[in-house]
């Protein structure tokens, strides 16, 4: 297993795999919660990864296929959805986390307006890159479990940039792996077909040794502003871009 700065140096040899252990926790509607206790809440890092794959269409190809292709720069917004039922769909997912610091700092760490984070410095978490194509790998986010004392909260989204509201064609998991315990899996699978935006899962500091992990997988028609206004940030937001490779 490879360090966390190996990884970040930009290495995308390295699969996403689980230093913690190969049993996992996936949290549902009946079971929406787990805690994360000991020293796993506050030593290491916590990876808070990203996958999917799309589903099969009449007559089209499915999986990384589907999403091969290059993304220009576009003003974040709504675009309508093809008018063909069998149209090939991309989708471009984002893996992105609100937070709020126990400071009262609040921030995005996010690909659109490369907010990447970082892990030594205010916000203590950086997101490793940004997957446009689906790749084993997926898209990774790292948290600074050695600054636990100063999360209050992180709001684990997932937003759709680029491309068709698909989530209702896609296969999107999330999963949170601890240092130590059960990787914490939560799968994106209800279907909201006019949707942009998924509040996936909310992560908060339950003081001393824990960190409460808790489900949410609120789908939402608009974007970032409106996961915002669910949860309460009270942040200002306006339309932004992605630069063209990111």
């Amino acid at each position: 297993m490879v360090s966390i700065w190996e990884y970040l140096r930009g290495d995308r040899s390295y699969t996403f795999d689980n230093p913690g252990g190969q049993h996992k926790v996936t949290l549902t509607k009946s079971v929406p919660q787990h805690a994360i206790t000991g020293a796993a809440a506050t030593t290491g890092y916590l990876y808070v990864n990203l996958h999917w794959t799309m589903r099969s269409s009449a007559g089209r190809p499915s999986g990384r296929e589907t999403l091969k292709r290059f993304f220009s720069p576009r003003i974040f917004s709504p675009v309508e959805p093809p008018s063909q039922v069998n149209e090939q769909v991309n989708v471009d997912l984002d893996l992105a986390c609100m937070y709020e610091l126990t400071d009262g700092t609040r921030g995005v760490v996010q690909p659109l307006g490369n907010f990447f984070g970082d892990l030594r410095d205010p916000p203590y978490i950086k997101l490793s890159g940004d997957d446009q194509y689906g790749a084993p790998s997926g898209e990774t986010m790292y948290v600074n479990l050695e600054k636990k004392d100063k999360f209050k909260r992180l709001l684990i989204f997932v937003y759709i940039y680029d491309g068709t509201p698909a989530f209702e064609q896609s296969h999107a998991v999330v999963t949170i792996v601890p240092q130590t315990g059960p990787r914490i899996e939560i799968k994106l699978e209800e279907r909201a077909r006019a949707a942009r935006s998924c509040a996936v899962v909310l992560i908060e500091n339950a003081g001393d040794n824990q960190l409460t992990v808790r489900r949410e997988v609120r789908y939402v028609n608009g974007f970032q502003a409106d996961i915002d206004r669910l949860y309460g940030f009270g942040m200002q937001w306006q339309r932004g871009y992605k630069n063209q490779g990111d």
